[in-house]
């Protein structure tokens, strides 16, 4: 018997899912809920026996669902968790997990009461770079980090706004907040300072900062800075960079480059992360074995909690420990 997944959510992650999901023996695409019954049934008509639904507690009541992916902004968390937990349906959801600390936490309350299988998609942590990586920091002093996400502002709406999205360092550099935490270690401190420099008088309706660098302190006595930026349209980049005793790791989509004394060698990405992630997930959920996820919803709140005390940094000018 196949696997039936559900899809909330029928933007780009939500459709990447649904492809590379539909191309997996014993899994079944049977269902996709959006905004609009419109959205939906365009979404279902691409993959054979999928039904579309403009609501959430339609498709869960009609849909014997064994999974749901959860791909929508962050600004609409909450009620689909809760109805995914009522349900005790267990879910993969891309990342960011909210707008605040607060919803997160009652979230993760209701997943431990359950003991709920979950997943999120930080799906930098299945690169195979990245394992390298964590290999090679076994046997070296991890001195510093600098990462950064420097690119343009998407299009859609609700990414421009903080109410929506966060802004870039919530939405987007939480990527390297994860890798760094995965690599390096634990976040105690933060200290952020974001700037609005010409994204705002660009384009109409933008409120967040469309440059930042966050200062860390970890937990091991290393420190860090992750920069970003959403208003270059061009030359755009994503890593992370760790500096240890024997040289430097650099971190980024297309593998590590490790840099010593008068020698590079580099790893290059060869398996897609995202099918490592699905591979972790659907094995969790078919046998009841989470041990392959790399990211639950647990771990990624930690991540998570470093971007919100960053934008509250910015806010008050002020560090916070964590």
């Amino acid at each position: 018997m196949s696997l039936q997944i559900g899809i909330i959510g029928t933007g780009w992650f939500g459709m990447m899912h649904a492809e590379k999901l539909a191309k997996r023996d014993g899994v079944k695409v049977a269902a996709f809920a959006a905004t609009s019954q419109q959205k939906a049934d365009l979404a279902a008509q691409r993959f054979e026996g999928a039904s579309g639904y403009d609501s959430i507690y339609n498709m869960l009541d009609e849909c014997k669902l064994d999974a749901v992916y959860v791909c929508v902004p962050p600004f609409a968390h909450g009620e689909i968790e809760t109805a995914l937990l009522d349900r005790s349906i267990p879910f993969l959801v891309e990342k960011p997990i909210g707008l605040d600390g607060q919803l997160p936490t009652a979230i993760l309350k209701g997943i431990e009461e359950k003991k709920l299988i979950t997943s999120v998609g930080y799906h930098f942590r299945y690169m195979d770079g990245t394992d390298r990586a964590r290999e090679l920091l076994r046997e070296r002093t991890a001195l510093m980090a600098l990462g950064y996400w420097m690119g343009s502002m998407p299009g859609v709406s609700w990414w421009r706004k903080m109410e929506g999205s966060g802004g870039q360092f919530v939405e987007q550099t939480t990527h390297i907040v994860d890798l760094l935490r995965y690599t390096v270690g634990e976040v105690s401190e933060v200290y952020a300072a974001y700037g609005d420099r010409y994204m705002s008088s660009a384009e109409e309706g933008v409120t967040v900062p469309d440059v930042g660098t966050v200062t860390l302190k970890l937990a091991g006595g290393s420190v860090a800075t992750i920069s970003n930026t959403c208003a270059i349209p061009a030359g755009d980049r994503a890593g992370l960079h760790i500096y240890t005793n024997k040289g430097v790791l650099e971190l980024g989509h297309s593998g590590l480059t490790d840099v010593e004394a008068g020698r590079k060698t580099e790893y290059a990405n060869r398996n897609d992360p995202y099918e490592l992630e699905n591979d972790a997930f659907l094995h969790a959920v078919k046998t009841g074995d989470p041990s392959r996820i790399r990211s639950t919803y647990a771990d990624a709140l930690l991540t998570h909690q470093v971007t919100i005390a960053a934008n509250e940094s910015a806010r008050t000018g002020l560090p916070v420990k964590l």
